[in-house]
């Protein structure tokens, strides 16, 4: 029988949404782990904000009845790592990507038009001239797919079918090699994860841009994972690792015993044989390969804002007609397989 979790909702001011968190004491996935999963899950998605104060060391054991050891090894690993830092004398915070790498909407769009013109007219350009110049950028052709660059192969099979999905348009995929390669980036809206920010700031020629994507937070997964904890036997099945190690982190954080849990690793032949008896949990790509019958519960990587953010850019910036005439036509869609509907 699954034991209740420990919850702890952490409010702070500046968060726009509580963040909570999952802490389970009698799971096999040491709670040190279970924190750094729900941590980076919540530094991706934006629920912790770049230089966001996490509450100390001492606060979070005690609302937990953890040691403090236990917390102070979690901080500490996601620092190494560069998910947080420490001040000295003030606390731990989240560490966003450089200042210069675009994550927000059209706030910070209309900040950023708003500090450039401001600066060209304090170079003595008059409005005429910025209004041509800037017509002139525009008027270039626009990007004909996009590029979704990702070194994870598994991941980026994850990415492409949840892009394709949500807008229609032609993408493809590559490595991080693509971003030395003229004719890759050419023509291309280069699209990568929240945590290659910075990476691809450093990889990417000199005025070629890059579209940030935000993953699903806790909160965003819990939604869907809230109906996979009702007792019976869970797989989860996907090719990526990653994916199967945090679905079964946050499941066990929960409430659920391991042994509940089956992990279905899709890169291995026989994979299927555990689905026909108990519920699935899946990415995109996995689910579309579920034996017909079975109840899958589809998990999205990509924040809904992002995918929402990705739709828009197609709409606007290049026209709804567009994304229209490339669904109407194949041939200019790269293959991917279609998503499984959510249960």
């Amino acid at each position: 029988m699954a034991r209740s979790p420990r919850v702890l909702t952490l409010r702070w001011s500046r968060i726009h949404h509580p963040m909570k968190l999952w802490i389970s004491k009698h799971s096999e996935v040491p709670v040190s782990e279970q924190l750094t999963t729900q941590i980076v899950l919540a530094i991706n998605s934006g629920e912790l904000r770049p230089n966001q104060k996490l509450p100390s060391t001492r606060e979070l054991a005690r609302r937990f009845s953890l040691h403090s050891n236990t917390v102070n090894a979690a901080y500490r690993d996601l620092a190494r790592r560069g998910w947080l830092y420490f001040r000295k004398g003030s606390g731990v915070y989240a560490r966003g990507l450089s200042p210069d790498v675009s994550l927000e909407g059209r706030l910070q769009l209309d900040q950023l038009i708003s500090a450039f013109i401001r600066m060209a007219r304090q170079q003595g350009f008059t409005l005429a001239e910025i209004r041509s110049r800037v017509k002139g950028w525009l008027d270039f052709q626009p990007p004909d797919r996009f590029l979704v660059i990702e070194p994870d192969p598994e991941l980026r099979r994850i990415l492409l079918a949840e892009i394709h999905n949500a807008t229609g348009f032609p993408f493809q995929g590559a490595g991080r090699e693509a971003c030395q390669i003229p004719a890759m980036l050419s023509g291309a809206a280069v699209v990568a994860m929240y945590g290659r920010g910075d990476e691809m700031k450093a990889a990417l020629p000199a005025g070629v841009s890059c579209l940030i994507l935000r993953s699903r937070s806790a909160r965003e997964l819990d939604k869907v994972l809230v109906g996979a904890t009702s007792g019976q036997t869970v797989a989860i099945a996907s090719r990526w690792p990653d994916f199967l190690r945090w679905a079964r982190t946050l499941l066990l954080a929960r409430g659920m015993e391991a042994a509940q849990l089956i992990l279905c690793d899709a890169r291995e032949t026989q994979w299927k044989k555990a689905l026909r008896s108990c519920m699935t949990v899946a990415d995109v790509v996995t689910a579309a390969q579920v034996p017909p019958g079975c109840r899958t519960l589809l998990l999205h990587v990509i924040a809904e804002s992002s995918l929402q953010e990705l739709h828009a850019f197609v709409d606007q910036f290049l026209g709804s007609s567009q994304r229209s005439s490339t669904r109407s036509n194949p041939a200019l869609v790269s293959r991917s397989r279609p998503a499984a509907k959510r249960t």
